[in-house]
């Protein structure tokens, strides 16, 4: 974990930002969760050390630019997780429209059906493509079993 949080130290030092306390509160309880947090959940985890919920904001819109995490919009509402050091630099996200829980699909021939689809646009529209963000929205496991049962 610390080597972690020096590798941010420097990407975030590299580009004129100064690593603070709150900063490293705040990537340390993202670091920590195995889940997309919401502001308000991260706010929660670590409201008791005086870090206000503005300075959530602030630091995760650093963060996001500086692309150390990923910021996911699902109707409106901001999720964050880790984009460096996730292990998984292609993944696509469901979301549950029953219970709201999102999550990640690794899956090795959807990656492989990306990376094909990625090459394709990027040669028949002459652009460079850095990032996706791609959700599908269903129902999870637990929430088709319920309505089953």
């Amino acid at each position: 974990m610390s080597e972690n949080l020096e590798y941010f130290k420097n990407i975030i030092q590299k580009n004129g930002y100064e690593f603070t306390l709150q900063k490293r509160i705040i990537l340390k309880t993202i670091l920590e969760s195995k889940t997309h947090l919401k502001v308000k959940e991260i706010y929660e985890k670590i409201k008791h050390k005086n870090i206000g919920i503005a300075t959530i904001y602030r630091n995760l819109k650093v963060f996001n630019e500086l692309g150390i995490v990923k910021k996911l919009n699902v109707n409106g509402v901001s999720y964050y997780e880790m984009k460096i050091f996730s292990k998984k630099p292609l993944h696509v996200h469901f979301k549950c429209s029953k219970c709201n829980k999102i999550m990640d699909i690794d899956s090795l021939k959807l990656n492989l059906a990306y990376l094909k689809l990625n090459e394709c646009v990027e040669k028949e529209n002459d652009l460079e493509i850095y990032d996706l963000n791609i959700m599908f929205v269903g129902l999870c496991s637990q929430c088709k079993k319920k309505i089953k049962d």
